[in-house]
């Protein structure tokens, strides 16, 4: 008697498509952060893979695919219209994100390969799968056309709200809610940018192994003007090295005024966090490698700076694993106007070559120009307005093409010896530059 539950349960597992999402807002409602202005509140929460299988009772994020929770009330008396491209240029519609997930027999059992064979008496049971795969896609269109934000016009004192199927990110993924609104005549329009960085689970960044705080307890910040700042700064170390502190690496040519917080907000939307070097990133690293695909995340190796790896790392792929911006940073003991001062190396990697001075007996070779992936880092935070103030001072040492020194794995690089510092503003401000030399 006590296997009859276990019996039915299988049987109809076998015969049928079990679909039960929650179906409802409730959590995303719960883990809103919201900011407001004159013209409107905005709340907005994003929801992880196990939080948006909950929620549409099927796995969003195996289908790369982020729901985006979005609460609007227009406190203005004039309508106002979200511009959808602003958050995610390349959005999902409710019905092609319940179009990707939908669920498909034919295909469960193609997953199986060659082993399928093993699988053909199951072929009877086709028909009851299909109608019942039929029904619970048909609800699934429901639900997901049910949560979803409809585009209208927000009326003056209305409230609008929905999901937003968005493509997935994880560490730190930026919301932007860009409210436009009408008027009479071109010149009484307006429209308001709502800026959002909030943490998503799913990646474990290298960057939540160490603890920065207890980093900078240990330290002896060194305040000051900004004439003692960039003093401190120039007399920086000007090469990262190995762990054993017996070899030189890439020039230290980059420097950041900004906790972490605000740099991953800076960062976030254009860069990506590194993961954790695990054994599960590795093959990830590897099957991009060989494949030459893209891997967003993939980890940084080391280098060292006052005794110790980077502490926090960020990258920009492009078309695949091969061609990336990396960033490494430090958190030194030096505060400006109250915030910490992280000095770091950017370079840029332009290919793959083969070394023996690794494990892998391969490594990225980087663009001997290093001042170039230095400036890109600039420039891309003034076009993300996050730049209060911007210069540049000594310290790495200049050196020509022709006298070119090298890194840990023997690629060359030239520099004109110029650190670029950058302060960062909490948000959206214009672009600023201050000649620091």
């Amino acid at each position: 008697m006590s296997t009859m539950p276990y019996m039915r349960a299988l049987l109809k597992r076998l015969l049928t498509t079990t679909y039960a999402p929650e179906a409802s807002a409730a959590i995303a409602r719960q883990a809103a952060v919201r900011q407001e202005s004159p013209l409107a509140e905005v709340a907005v929460a994003v929801l992880d893979g196990p939080q948006s299988r909950r929620v549409f009772g099927v796995d969003l994020a195996g289908r790369r695919i982020q729901p985006v929770h979005v609460r609007i009330h227009n406190r203005s008396d004039r309508t106002l219209r979200l511009q959808l491209t602003a958050l995610d240029p390349n959005y999902f519609t409710a019905l092609e994100a319940a179009s990707i997930c939908r669920f498909s027999f034919g295909r469960r059992l193609a997953a199986f390969g060659a082993a399928m064979w093993w699988f053909a008496p199951l072929v009877v049971l086709a028909p009851f799968k299909m109608i019942s795969a039929h029904r619970a896609n048909r609800r699934m269109t429901d639900v997901f056309r049910g949560l979803a934000l409809r585009l209208r016009p927000i009326q003056p004192g209305a409230v609008a709200e929905g999901f937003v199927f968005t493509t997935a990110d994880y560490g730190t993924k930026e919301v932007k809610i860009r409210l436009l609104g009408g008027g009479a005549t071109a010149e009484e329009a307006c429209s308001v940018d709502f800026d959002f960085s909030i943490p998503v689970d799913g990646l474990t960044a290298d960057h939540h192994r160490r603890d920065l705080d207890a980093i900078a307890a240990k330290e002896k910040p060194v305040h000051g003007d900004r004439a003692r700042l960039l003093a401190a700064i120039e007399a920086m170390p000007q090469v990262t090295t190995n762990a054993r502190g017996t070899g030189t690496g890439d020039p230290v040519n980059l420097v950041i005024v900004g906790d972490a917080d605000r740099i991953l907000s800076a960062f976030a939307g254009r860069w990506d966090e590194t993961e954790s070097i695990t054994f599960a990133s590795c093959r990830k690293t590897a099957r991009a490698f060989l494949l030459g695909t893209e891997y967003r995340y993939s980890p940084v190796s080391p280098l060292y700076l006052f005794g110790r790896s980077q502490d926090l790392a960020l990258q920009r792929i492009r078309r695949s694993i091969h061609e990336r911006l990396h960033l490494r940073l430090w958190l030194s003991p030096l505060r400006f106007e109250g915030q910490p001062v992280f000095v770091g190396q950017v370079s840029r990697d332009i290919g793959v070559r083969f070394t023996h001075r690794t494990w892998t007996l391969t490594t990225h070779a980087i663009d001997a120009d290093v001042d170039e992936a230095r400036d890109y880092v600039m420039e891309d935070l003034f076009e993300a307005e996050r730049i209060r103030g911007a210069g540049y001072v000594g310290g790495v040492g200049a050196c020509d093409r022709a006298h070119a020194r090298h890194n840990l794995c023997g690629d060359p690089w030239f520099t004109d010896g110029k650190r670029a510092v950058i302060v960062l503003s909490e948000k959206r401000v214009e672009p600023g530059f201050l000649k620091w030399e």
